[in-house]
């Protein structure tokens, strides 16, 4: 007797969403990383509130605080945190380089106080980058970024430097991620995920919804798709954005992929005769500004959608033809270690026998078929939250 390709009660869109969803698990943060860097940077917050000056704050922004985050493809592998570090100052009494120079000066204090006190949990290095401060520890750094409020735009409004410390920039990276978690509760399922997670007493914050997933799997797939080519990889906040509109509450995550995919062109304007992709939490800001300064950008970008819009549709149309081929293809899409690491994890899942073959009429694969691309040393090293 065959083993089938996979259990009765998976639908062909229900086997490929796990297949993906348990591939991108690989690379998403690990619930015990995540919760030492927030214990990092909330001690370095309430440091700077208590040593700096009255009302300085520490908070994420950007994919940590989505929930979206994505182990990067470099030869170390760690996870970028972007954090705010907001001080109560307006923005005619500052000058940006004092700013960025009263944050690092705190920050320099703070690891001294560290190493003093014996303590080995401070971080490893402190740098000077160009718009902020990067704090080193195992496995992640922490990149703290100077800002002010911004009186225009109360309560979550932020002015931050930009590279060059040349001039202000707008920002609302709190406001942002209340738009993007109000669109991911539009699926029933993370409702439901949710209520179990609160009956288990399982941190909600380590529950993925489809759409936190949905934009991992973008922002892999275009990191993978741009790796000879990072400077013109689209914005990540572009592609969560467009996600995010896109999103209409699908439950499944491969129908909601290509759901997304199909719609994300049309939120994508012409305004005045420039490209248009407005903050939801800060309309004057254009997420597409530099497509009108450089249209290479823009042209990065249609390639990249017109590739993975293909690759969906090639997996929608070989399902059938056996997990070998899904396998072949998602390990040439993506990349080879998180993909083999869930088609393990499936395998088990169906009782397919370890070692041997998934082809047409049965049995999982352990070796790729296909092109393989720079491989990595850290696969499998989240652990399953799931079980």
């Amino acid at each position: 007797m065959h083993h089938q390709t996979r259990s009765h009660t998976d639908s062909p869109e229900q086997m490929l969403s796990m297949l993906l969803d348990g591939a991108v698990e690989v690379l998403d943060i690990s619930p015990h990383l995540h919760d030492t860097a927030v214990q990092r940077y909330k001690e370095v917050g309430t440091w700077l509130a208590e040593n700096g000056s009255p009302g300085w704050e520490i908070h994420p922004q950007g994919s940590f605080l989505l929930g979206t985050v994505v182990r990067p493809s470099t030869e170390t592998g760690e996870y970028d945190i972007d954090l705010v570090c907001q001080l109560p100052l307006q923005k005619d009494s500052t000058a940006k380089e004092e700013l960025k120079q009263r944050v690092g000066d705190q920050l320099v204090a703070y690891r001294r106080w560290k190493q003093r006190q014996g303590h080995t949990d401070g971080p490893d290095s402190l740098e000077a980058r160009r718009r902020c401060w990067t704090l080193g520890y195992p496995g992640f750094h922490l990149d703290v970024l100077p800002a002010i409020p911004d009186e225009e735009h109360p309560p979550t409004g932020i002015f931050l430097t930009d590279k060059k410390l040349y001039k202000w920039q707008n920002g609302n990276p709190r406001g942002y991620a209340d738009w993007f978690h109000t669109r991911s509760e539009l699926s029933r399922a993370l409702l439901e995920k949710r209520h179990v997670a609160s009956v288990a007493e399982v941190p909600v914050h380590h529950i993925r919804s489809t759409l936190q997933r949905l934009v991992q799997i973008l922002k892999w797939h275009c990191m993978v798709f741009f790796a000879e080519d990072p400077d013109n990889r689209p914005p990540s906040i572009l592609l969560t954005t467009l996600a995010g509109r896109a999103y209409r509450g699908e439950d499944d995550l491969f129908t909601a992929v290509r759901n997304v995919l199909a719609a994300m062109p049309q939120f994508i304007k012409v305004e005045s005769g420039q490209w248009w992709v407005p903050n939801p939490a800060h309309v004057e800001e254009n997420f597409t500004d530099k497509w009108n300064e450089y249209p290479q950008r823009r042209k990065a970008f249609l390639s990249w959608f017109d590739e993975i819009c293909m690759n969906m549709d090639t997996l929608a149309s070989t399902e059938s033809k056996g997990l070998d081929l899904v396998h072949s293809h998602l390990a040439k899409y993506f990349e080879p270690g998180p993909v083999d690491h869930s088609f393990a994890r499936y395998a088990t899942r169906v009782k397919a026998p370890v070692g041997q073959r998934m082809g047409a009429t049965g049995l999982l694969s352990t070796t790729v078929v296909g092109p393989r691309r720079k491989p990595n040393n850290f696969y499998g090293q989240h652990p399953d939250a799931r079980g």
